[in-house]
């Protein structure tokens, strides 16, 4: 007859045995959920009213995307705030499932150093990789006086504060680069904040603002005849439009092309982030892109997640510079 001691031992190596079992049954199990996603649609935010620049490239890109991942991407507007609404409101909300991803514009990047925010620019955010940037131009209706960006400065110089311009909000990179020219310049401009690029488009459009600063979002509008495309902020003058001067041309130690890529919520499970990654580059590798890219005159901006992130953090301590000495700084 067994002892109580060997009936306990007896049960503490069934029990061990039962968990490894259950252990073996379940790595497989987990596995299979790892390599199930996506098991339904998708949610990309864009931080953009709907019809803009960004939001025709990355509908265009989301497309081809969903065709690797087998799932439907929705696109989501969600403007506001210089486009850090929909990101910020993402990784303050949303599960870090890889279900919602959004864009992440420059904006994230400064304006935490302009107004006092709930979250981290680097640390609230999954990095998954970078995409594409934009191509910055000053464009005023056909029909201005201006008929040259010496023009419409030389205005600012007589009328000072008079002279306007819009953007797509406060703090964005289309805002800070004109701030910076004016700067420059020594001259003052008064700048109108838009939620949006199509929000600015028809208010140039409507004779409602004098100018504005922004992506190629008025490139149809210049190709077209409605508008006129005065100077850009690349290294070097576009393909697509080779008579126009860049600012740097003009005079303005000033670049811009402000990079974008996407971000999920922090604390997303590596696989998840590779999955995404993945089918992104793709999409971004596929000829189709290459054309919608063309369209909007931009370049590719490949980055991987851990590139992307490294960006980030380098580009968030040299803006804060830039704020600091256009005295834009959170007091």
């Amino acid at each position: 007859m067994k002892t109580s001691s060997q009936i306990m031992v007896q049960r503490v190596r069934r029990g061990l045995m039962l968990a490894a079992a259950g252990a073996a049954l379940a790595a497989p199990f987990g596995t299979a959920l790892a390599q199930a996603f996506p098991s339904k649609p998708i949610t990309l935010i864009v931080p953009w009213p709907a019809g803009g620049s960004t939001d025709r490239h990355h509908r265009a890109l989301a497309e081809l995307a969903s065709k690797n991942l087998g799932q439907q991407i929705i696109i989501e507007n969600k403007p506001g705030a210089g486009g850090t609404l929909g990101p910020s409101t993402m990784a303050l909300t949303a599960k870090p499932d890889g279900y919602t991803i959004s864009q992440y514009p420059m904006g994230m990047l400064r304006i935490p150093h302009m107004n006092k925010v709930q979250w981290s620019p680097i640390n609230d955010f999954t990095f998954i990789m970078g995409v594409s940037g934009y191509t910055f131009g000053f464009v005023v209706k056909s029909d201005s006086p201006h008929k040259t960006f010496k023009d419409y400065v030389e205005a600012a110089r007589k009328q000072p504060g008079k002279i306007d311009f819009g953007s797509t909000g406060i703090g964005t990179s289309p805002h800070l680069l004109l701030e910076e020219l004016a700067d420059n310049a020594k001259v003052e401009f008064n700048h109108v904040p838009f939620k949006g690029n199509a929000d600015l488009m028809q208010a140039l459009l409507g004779g409602h603002v004098m100018a504005a600063s922004d992506a190629s979002g008025w490139d149809k509008f210049v190709d077209g005849g409605q508008m006129r495309l005065l100077a850009t902020f690349g290294e070097q003058r576009t393909k697509r439009w080779p008579q126009v001067p860049t600012a740097k041309e003009l005079g303005y130690n000033i670049v811009g092309n402000s990079p974008y890529g996407l971000v999920g919520p922090k604390g997303m499970d590596p696989a998840v982030v590779k999955t995404l990654h993945d089918a992104f580059k793709k999409a971004m590798d596929d000829p189709k892109h290459a054309e919608v890219l063309a369209q909007l005159n931009q370049d590719p901006w490949y980055r991987t997640g851990e590139q992307y992130k490294s960006w980030a953090i380098a580009t968030y301590a040299k803006d804060k510079l830039l704020i600091d000495r256009l005295g834009l700084a959170a007091k």
